[in-house]
């Protein structure tokens, strides 16, 4: 065992600080167990979110030493062991108290999307739909996502510029990429993509790829095509001239 020092933020909506703690850690332990071992032994009142502590959940994210991280998934020789681990809460979004903040925001933007939407013609005489397996590969990356909200939080576009009104943020990118890649699904979402999700406000980063627990590529294979199906739509100068031509949707 080791004794190892911890400044946690304690506070609610209207203000806070980090307060110190010390406690003892043992061998192979997580950040998580570290501060459910202080919320055991030293601040009983203190608020965490988590659930399966296994990496699955999306639940503990915090940030820690200033990235945006899975407490359960953090293990503490990531750092020096004369090293203070800071953790706070998320915060692109509200807090709620101590390390737990408001994310009720992203679920708003889930109902925004319209649902898929697959053509009975294409069943078969059984009624079953028949997919090639590459297209279903395809789109089964986006489904790997845990709603941690971790690319959210270090969104730009959401954290420094505050733009929830305007961009639906990295998460829900992915999830119009997956239903508008889904070779059944038959809704036109791209205008809503360009209008009222804000796909141009994206400046492709990669941050959010960067942090995502499941390695998925928000930026490259959800956020890119889309952005390139907007274009397509309502910048490419041969579609532009078709419908200045003949009207309605090249």
């Amino acid at each position: 065992m080791a004794l190892r020092s911890f400044k946690l933020f304690r506070g609610d909506v209207a203000g806070g600080q980090l307060e110190d703690y010390q406690i003892e850690v043992d061998t192979g332990m997580v950040v998580l167990d570290a501060i459910l071992r202080i919320q055991a032994e030293q601040a009983n009142d203190l608020a965490v979110r988590w659930n399966c502590k296994a990496g699955k959940c999306g639940s503990c994210s915090v940030e820690i030493n200033g990235k945006p991280k899975l407490a359960c998934m953090t293990r503490m020789n990531e750092y020096e062991t004369d090293e203070t681990i800071s953790v706070n809460p998320i915060k692109t979004f509200p807090v709620i108290k101590d390390l737990v903040s408001d994310v009720s925001w992203n679920y708003e933007q889930n109902k925004r999307i319209s649902p898929f939407k697959p053509d009975p013609s294409q069943k078969d005489e059984k009624g079953n739909y028949r997919m090639f397996q590459e297209d279903i590969d395809r789109i089964q990356e986006f489904r790997k996502c845990i709603e941690c909200y971790l690319c959210q939080d270090v969104c730009h576009v959401l954290r420094d510029h505050n733009r929830k009104d305007g961009f639906i943020g990295p998460r829900f990118m992915i999830r119009l990429a997956s239903l508008d890649m889904h070779p059944l699904d038959t809704e036109d979402r791209i205008p809503a993509i360009k209008e009222d999700f804000g796909s141009g406000m994206c400046n492709i980063t990669r941050c959010c790829t960067d942090v995502c627990p499941e390695h998925i590529q928000i930026t490259d294979n959800g956020i890119i095509p889309l952005k390139e199906r907007v274009v397509d739509r309502f910048y490419d100068p041969i579609i532009w001239l078709w419908k200045k031509v003949f009207g309605g949707k090249a």
